[in-house]
């Protein structure tokens, strides 16, 4: 049976983007009213292209590392297997069956609630930030936050590209579930569109998750909602990662080092100068490509 196309996205696959799409928006847009407050948003309306001139060497460093990511996510398991740098079996030689302990735990309630978290809850934390340090006058957590996610987006690349790794539901499919499947059926259309099966470690699911934690504590001062919602959601999108089969342990521990280590470099690189001001690096891409 030839799949249905809508243009060059399968139809299953179109469902499954809208569907996130719709509850992602409805979590973001309840959140903005809860924590970053109807007065400020209609105030950063007005402003929003100063705002986004303000930080467009960030954004634009980002979006490049994403389109750089893209690609490499067709040649990337190619140079792995060429490289060969295979570390399943050191990874599973050290944590041996933990994977299916925490399994052992499994409920139904708790499989649909880690499901959830890791794949609504998990863009959900990713894109509220943009949102809500855009609705902020000092522009420097945006610029933080969208240099932290490049360089989470470009040291994970580089480990996939260097490391052939798969995960436990691979690797030990008799003693591992893949639970999010078995939850969320149609998910599998979406995570094949992102991930690979060789591309395991370290945990970008967990790193992003983590930075944006550490970051929104930066910010509990402007934003005291958003810090424990944040800190909440990414310890379930932490354990959720393992939970459902996906992770080892080490690609945690790997990706919260990942992200402590860009949260400093992110902070290192655009605290430079004075809150508020450009730093150098901006102001040199913006001379080469502005």
């Amino acid at each position: 049976m030839i799949p249905v196309q809508l243009g060059d996205v399968p139809v299953g696959l179109l469902a499954v983007l809208l569907q996130v799409v719709a509850i992602c928006g409805a979590m973001l847009a309840a959140a903005a009213l809860l924590v970053v407050g109807p007065r400020r948003l209609v105030r950063t309306g007005r402003e929003v292209p100063d705002r986004l001139r303000a930080v467009a060497p960030s954004l634009v460093l980002l979006g490049a590392v994403l389109l750089v990511n893209k690609v490499a996510r067709d040649y990337g398991p190619g140079v792995s297997w060429t490289i060969g740098w295979n570390v399943t079996g050191i990874i599973f030689g050290i944590e041996g069956t933990f994977v299916a302990w925490v399994q052992s735990l499994a409920t139904p309630p708790l499989t649909a609630y880690f499901s959830f978290a890791y794949v609504y809850g998990y863009v959900f934390l990713l894109v509220f930030p943009l949102i809500a340090y855009l609705s902020l006058s000092d522009p420097d957590p945006l610029r933080r936050t969208a240099v932290a996610y490049a360089l989470n987006y470009a040291i994970g690349l580089a480990c996939y590209v260097v490391f052939v790794s798969y995960g436990p539901r691979n690797l030990i499919p008799d003693l591992v579930d893949p639970l999010l499947y078995s939850n969320y059926p149609t998910s599998r259309l979406l995570t094949q569109e992102v991930n690979r099966n060789t591309n395991v470690f370290p945990s970008l699911h967990t790193s992003l998750s983590v930075t944006v934690a550490l970051l929104a504590r930066e910010t509990r001062d402007r934003y005291p909602l958003w810090t424990p919602i944040a800190v909440a959601l990414a310890a379930s999108i932490v354990i959720a990662t393992v939970y459902l089969g996906i992770h080892w342990g080490i690609d945690v521990l790997a990706g919260i080092a990942l992200a402590v280590g860009s949260v400093r470099g992110a902070r290192a690189l655009v605290d430079q100068n004075a809150p508020g001001e450009r730093p150098a690096w901006l102001d040199a891409l913006v001379a080469r490509f502005g």
